[in-house]
């Protein structure tokens, strides 16, 4: 099982952790927009590919389908901007927990992936990866300054470690605005998931390290982890708050369950936002009636280009909308 279909540590709160790795091949220049140089960074990474091992395998963005492209978005694999770029490449896995870009904003994007609290995980094996690829390229490096890289935030380690949360508990009783501040206060970067109309969407943000250069790999790491240890555990003060009055929090996170249950036909935006309160009542064992495994699953194919995916076939939006109520109320249904 893809690991976004898995729980792990401390993933009621954290959905996921993962290390990323800007690196550049010191044979080649920034910002890649030649098509022959590009050609040649390609081909270059493609036939070392067996040597990098790790079951990864070579895939052109361009000769790849929309559906397929989008599918990669939505789990987060490669980024939005990074989606558009006809001369992009992707180095992945068949557990998809290893996706390295390649000629994003650096020709090298190595990123690896886990559910739940798993950053000394990500970490060792993706310094493994890091290491093994250095072993093949002339990774452009100063001794002074460290790894070179397009935008300067990234000089240094190049390493931007980042956890995913689930802090409906935070938001629920107010007081998320006051922790996003201080954990912007302690050097972190933090943005929510945005919805359609630009809003923090089902509850869920990213927290990563701002600085790359004048800290230690180690030193990332350990500051990331502590920051959300304190998120979890005053995520989990907000739930128990919430919990001193059963009767309001059951009938808010029944509500949204049975609308899922009930529904139709339903957008994506609409699914994020009330999965956000059914994975709360699962996680509070409030919700009996689902498991971790089927939230998962509810979360990855209520999205719409995983859900065509599913489908294996291409739908308009009303078409996808009434469809994705469908695969719901499958999931919901299925014997464990």
């Amino acid at each position: 099982m893809n690991w976004y279909l898995e729980n792990g540590n401390d993933s009621d709160v954290v959905v996921s952790s993962k290390i990323r790795y800007a690196r550049n091949i010191k044979d080649f220049k920034f910002n890649l927009n030649n098509l022959k140089d590009v050609e040649k960074l390609q081909n270059k990474i493609k036939e070392e590919t067996p040597e990098i091992g790790y079951g990864l395998r070579f895939f052109n963005i361009k000769d790849m389908d929309s559906t397929t492209i989008e599918s990669l978005v939505e789990k987060k694999l490669i980024s939005q901007e990074f989606a558009q770029n006809k001369t992009g490449a992707i180095l992945i896995n068949d557990e998809e927990n290893i996706c390295i870009m390649i000629n994003d904003e650096d020709h090298l994007k190595i990123q690896v992936f886990n559910s739940g609290m798993s950053l000394d995980e990500v970490f060792n094996l993706a310094r493994e990866i890091d290491i093994k690829i250095e072993t093949i390229f002339n990774i452009a490096k100063n001794k002074k300054y460290g790894y070179l890289t397009c935008c300067p935030t990234n000089v240094g380690t190049g390493l931007k470690a980042s956890v995913m949360v689930h802090l409906p508990g935070l938001s629920k009783t107010g007081n998320i605005r006051k922790i996003l501040e201080s954990i912007n206060s302690f050097g972190m970067n933090i943005r929510g998931i945005y919805g359609e109309k630009n809003e923090i969407s089902g509850d869920i943000y990213q927290i990563s390290n701002k600085k790359t250069i004048g800290l230690s790999e180690e030193e990332i790491i350990k500051n990331l982890k502590a920051i959300t240890e304190k998120i979890i555990e005053q995520e989990r003060l907000a739930r128990k708050y919430l919990t001193k009055n059963k009767i309001v929090l059951e009938d808010k996170l029944y509500r949204s369950f049975g609308i899922l249950t009930n529904c139709r036909i339903i957008t994506s935006e609409e699914a994020r936002k009330l999965l956000s309160d059914v994975k709360l009542g699962t996680d509070l064992g409030i919700i009996s009636e689902l498991t971790d495994a089927k939230v998962s699953k509810l979360y990855l194919y209520t999205k719409p280009a995983n859900l065509k995916k599913l489908c294996g076939e291409e739908l308009d939006s009303y078409d996808l909308d009434i469809k994705r109520a469908e695969i719901i109320k499958q999931i919901i249904n299925e014997e464990t």
